[in-house]
């Protein structure tokens, strides 16, 4: 709070004062009062006005000052009332009263906004697991029946069955730490687990699925990793290219402070400029405009996921050549300690 802008909020004050100080003097003048009784009076008149201005100006400079830094230095500004100190002028306390009922009021709309959104998502999670339920009598159906199906309706009931499986993990993500448990797990089962939900994808593509047992343990969430590799994996399939040798491989490589799970393929690879966008929400980038059915959330929702449960998580590429996706685990033993 600048005293120059104080003073020129204080403009009508100070030409007021100007008004009522001439009076008097005039008025003073017309008694005959003695000069120095009319210069005693200015400097007691002016000492007590420019007073006056001070206390107010210092008062409320204070208080402005601290709600302004206050506001700028909190994450949440509308706590800013949590912080202060009650005002000392009448101003003050009617700003701090309106502060106070502006906050309690957004307050009560965001409590209103978190209610909808949390039975908006518990609605979703209960469509999902009651829609899953046809679908997965209809993958069952088709594959005891296969006289009445064909390979093209099972790679469609597949792809429902997955779009709504990332629906789900979507809507929990927002909330991962209230789902998921963090425990030793293999990464060979994990590995084999989704390995054999997409066998029938590596037959039809002819694609190659290479992993070496290596009984490795990392601490993760064995739920939430499997999907994160089941995106990956499903991308590598959606992105092939139609050779003699094509491969999705993984490796494992254990050091001192991370264990690094790597999925590789020989596919048609990643544009170098889409790269830093490719875990961005909805970014399909040059090979999702090419594909229809690409909608550009599984890496999205993989790499929010990764972050929750304290992985890291990247990628390399060169068009036309392979893809790598690395996700790093902390050998630390945070979790024995904690659990």
């Amino acid at each position: 709070m600048k005293f120059s802008s104080y003073l020129k909020d204080k403009a009508y004050s100070f030409i007021i004062f100007i008004v009522v100080f001439t009076l008097l003097i005039l008025l003073l003048t017309s008694f005959k009062t003695s000069s120095q009784a009319i210069i005693a009076f200015s400097l007691i008149f002016i000492t007590f006005y420019l007073t006056l201005l001070l206390i107010d100006f210092f008062r409320k400079r204070n208080y402005y000052t601290q709600l302004i830094q206050n506001v700028e230095n909190l994450d949440k500004s509308y706590l800013v009332l949590e912080t202060l100190n009650k005002p000392t002028f009448y101003e003050g306390l009617i700003l701090d009263r309106a502060l106070y009922q502006i906050n309690k009021s957004m307050l009560e709309q965001i409590r209103i906004f978190e209610n909808q959104v949390h039975n908006f998502k518990d609605y979703i999670e209960m469509w999902i697991h009651e829609i899953k339920i046809p679908v997965t009598s209809l993958t069952l159906m088709s594959y005891n029946h296969k006289e009445l199906s064909d390979q093209k309706t099972l790679e469609q009931l597949k792809k429902i069955e997955s779009y709504i499986e990332q629906v789900l993990f979507y809507v929990r993500s927002e909330n991962a730490e209230n789902d998921y448990l963090i425990k030793p797990v293999n990464l060979d089962q994990i590995i084999a687990s989704v390995a054999l939900k997409n066998k029938n994808d590596f037959f039809a593509n002819k694609i190659e699925f290479i992993s070496k047992k290596n009984n490795v343990q990392v601490y993760t969430d064995a739920k939430w990793l499997e999907f994160i590799l089941g995106q990956i994996i499903n991308n590598s399939i959606k992105y092939h290219r139609k050779i003699k040798n094509s491969y999705i491989k993984t490796t494992i490589n254990v050091e001192e402070a991370k264990t690094i799970l790597t999925i590789e393929d020989n596919g048609i690879g990643i544009a170098e400029h889409d790269i830093p966008r490719i875990f961005l929400k909805s970014f399909t980038g040059e090979n999702g405009r090419a594909s229809s059915s690409s909608t550009g959330m599984g890496l999205y929702i993989s790499k929010s996921l990764c972050d929750k449960l304290g992985h890291s998580i990247y990628v390399e590429s060169k068009k036309g050549q392979y893809t790598r996706i690395s996700i790093e685990f902390s050998n630390n033993k945070y979790y024995e300690v904690t659990k």
